[in-house]
């Protein structure tokens, strides 16, 4: 797939755990870190709002298109 899920990195520099974060966003852990993984194929506009509201981001620092061609 051509996009690819950036946010363990937000989450890193952000210095925010899994745990706290879905706490926060009112998701479960699981469904947090297959987020994180990037082993989603969608993502609700409620869940990816949440998310940016609690780590202060943007939706574009969180998500990044890569063309395909360039994909290992």
């Amino acid at each position: 797939m051509a996009i690819i899920l950036r946010l363990d990195r937000v989450m890193a520099d952000r210095k925010i755990s899994l745990n706290e974060l879905a706490s926060k966003v009112g998701i479960a852990n699981g469904n947090l870190s297959k987020i994180k993984t990037g082993k989603i194929s969608a993502i609700r506009f409620s869940t990816l709002n949440a998310i940016c509201e609690t780590l202060h981001c943007q939706p574009g620092d969180l998500l990044e298109y890569v063309n395909e061609e360039n994909l290992p």
